[in-house]
């Protein structure tokens, strides 16, 4: 992963600095220990040469004395282990204790002799072509009186201090090499101890990097790295907490987009769709391939790509209702649509959530048909009302028989007036929520419920001289309901089918079990009901023939109150009808559980 470790960088700054160091001293020690050789060679040999000048100043005095100078040179040669050499001053070498003086050549231009003749002690160092050997030469002058009369040169090889230096050199030498190794190892020991816990926290690191937040780094060093390692620790478990918030949060949020009854789609800047909730993927019956194509091709109206073009634009919110034909079904959405940012890219894009409000619509177009159809019925005999008394004021009281003739059709009017209202707010009651907490439910006993309906209309029956006929199972069955309002139930399906049946007809009440289900169907052979006008025949104020609804003092309330009576006490009404034939109402309960099951009649 690294090219060169943090391990191998410490091994090698150890060892470095131990060599440095090393090599500094043993340089140091060397040279210390030849210059101080040679210092201290060279101060006995300036001792040795004034000594022997000291012995050999008679010798000089005049050629007599010169003439046995190298027989006592090479006598002192033998006691002491340095050569002597005696030069005059014009360089010619008079006697030498090694060799033979009359060979030898002119030593005029050696440095030492020329510092001699000076006046000074003359010192050198130089590889002696005789001895083959490096040597040191100390020269003296030689005086008599303040003539210089000589030079006395004293010479000896360095061999002996060459070779304590090779032997000090190579001690230096094992020594280095020894260190060295020494460094090696104690430094590979020392990185060792302090990379393997930064190596724990690295692997422990890279773990957490790949999500694995649970790792923890155990350390026990007591300084700044121990710290790293809680810090680190202590760092996951935060991020654990964060992250374990964030999906938790993120879930509900996906709980919440994806069961959602609204459809959600997220388009991109230019109108095509980047992603949508499964409401919209069933509701648009989105595929894989429409990821990427514009809304037109996918939902199908410009009304929202113009929308979604001001938004861009605009960068505000906005809310439109747009109407959509969907696999042949006519809805309406309010769309709400707002700028957003694209969460994978960061880039511009639209969000729109479609509210479906048919419902809503539907419910306010019947409203608002509901309020027209109810002042349309309340306009008609309040203007007959209006009309007539009109007419009365004007004159026409004084004629007794049109005058009662008049006022019977203004009290025709008012009744009529009267049931609607009647109808109006009971339809209203029965549509209150307070209503409902205050219905009682019992069991009650269809066939007995019926019988006592029918008791109630037989004067109705015997006026148009129409038959019914009552067929129940003997067992008496329940259903859990409310009795008042079975009651006027079958009422109204019974007055229904007297009003459109003409006299003679018949009219047949059904009251049977099928199994866990209570049925009761109202049949009768009157005018019957248009196919097309059937589907309708429960919306409030729909008369499928206004005139003869009128003549028979319909309000067109009546079958809406019952289905929504059915309805509310949980069971199902079903119309059949065929024109000349008659109408047959169906309705079906479920059976009250056993617990409910009593003998109670209404």
């Amino acid at each position: 992963m690294f090219k060169s470790g943090i391990r191998n960088r410490l091994i090698s700054s150890f060892l470095l600095l131990i060599l440095l160091m090393m090599a500094a001293l043993g340089g140091y020690i060397l040279w210390f220990f030849h210059k101080y050789n040679i210092e201290r060679l060279s101060d006995h040999l300036q001792t040795e040469s004034e000594i022997a000048g000291q012995l050999l100043r008679p010798y000089m005095r005049g050629p007599m004395q010169k003439a046995g100078l190298d027989a006592v040179l090479k006598e002192l040669a033998t006691k002491a282990d340095r050569r002597l050499t005696i030069i005059d001053p014009s360089g010619v070498v008079l006697a030498d204790s090694w060799e033979n003086p009359v060979l030898m050549e002119n030593h005029l231009n050696r440095p030492e002799i020329m510092a001699a003749l000076a006046g000074q002690i003359g010192k050198a160092t130089r590889y002696s072509t005789t001895l083959g050997e490096q040597s040191m030469y100390i020269a003296v002058p030689m005086k008599q009186g303040d003539e210089i009369t000589g030079v006395l040169r004293i010479s000896t090889t360095l061999a002996h201090v060459e070779a304590g230096f090779n032997e000090m050199r190579n001690v230096l030498l094992f020594s280095f090499v020894l260190t060295a190794l020494l460094a090696i190892l104690l430094s590979i020991r020392l990185a060792r101890r302090y990379t393997a816990p930064i190596e724990e926290i690295t692997a422990i690191a890279s773990q957490m990097g790949t999500g694995q937040l649970d790792k923890r780094v155990h350390l026990r060093t007591g300084d700044e790295l121990e710290v790293l390692g809680h810090t680190l620790n202590n760092l996951a478990s935060t991020l654990d907490d964060k992250i374990n918030e964030i999906m938790a949060e993120k879930r509900k949020l996906e709980l919440v987009f994806e069961n959602m009854d609204n459809a959600v789609v997220l388009f991109d800047r230019y109108g095509r769709v980047i992603d949508a909730n499964t409401q919209a993927l069933s509701l648009f019956k989105f595929t894989p391939a429409m990821y990427g194509q514009h809304h037109v091709q996918v939902i199908g109206t410009s009304l929202l790509d113009k929308a979604l073009k001001e938004t861009v634009q605009q960068n505000e919110r906005q809310c439109l209702d747009i109407r959509l034909n969907i696999q042949g079904v006519k809805r309406v959405f309010q769309v709400f649509i707002a700028p957003t940012t694209n969460p994978n890219d960061g880039s511009l894009c639209v969000l729109a959530v479609f509210h479906d409000i048919t419902a809503l619509k539907k419910i306010e177009e019947r409203h608002t048909d509901f309020v027209a159809n109810a002042s349309h019925e309340l306009s008609t005999p309040l203007t007959a009302i209006k009309g007539f008394a009109e007419t009365l004021l004007d004159g026409a009281l004084q004629d007794q028989e049109l005058s009662k003739k008049f006022v019977s059709i203004i009290y025709e009017e008012a009744e009529r007036m009267h049931r609607l209202v009647k109808d109006l707010l009971q339809l209203a009651r029965i549509s209150s929520r307070d209503y409902h907490q205050h219905i009682k439910y019992t069991s009650v006993v269809i066939p007995s419920v019926a019988e006592t309906v029918i008791q109630q209309l037989t004067p109705q029956l015997e006026a148009k001289s129409i038959a019914l006929e009552l067929h129940s199972e003997p067992k008496e069955f329940c259903i859990y309901a409310n009795s008042d309002w079975l009651h006027q139930i079958l009422v109204n399906l019974i007055e229904n089918s007297i009003k459109f049946t003409p006299a003679g007809g018949k009219i047949f009440v059904n009251c049977r079990q099928e199994q866990d289900t209570a049925i009761i169907s109202v049949q009768d052979t009157g005018l019957g009901i248009p196919a097309e006008d059937l589907p309708f025949i429960f919306d409030r104020f729909y008369r499928v023939d206004r005139a003869r609804t009128r003549a028979a003092g319909g309000t067109g309330l009546g079958l809406a109150i019952v289905k929504y009576m059915v309805e509310a006490l949980g069971g199902k009404i079903e119309a059949k009808s065929s024109v000349g034939i008659g109408s047959a109402f169906t309705i079906t309960f479920p059976i009250a559980p056993p617990e409910n099951q009593t003998n109670t009649k209404a």
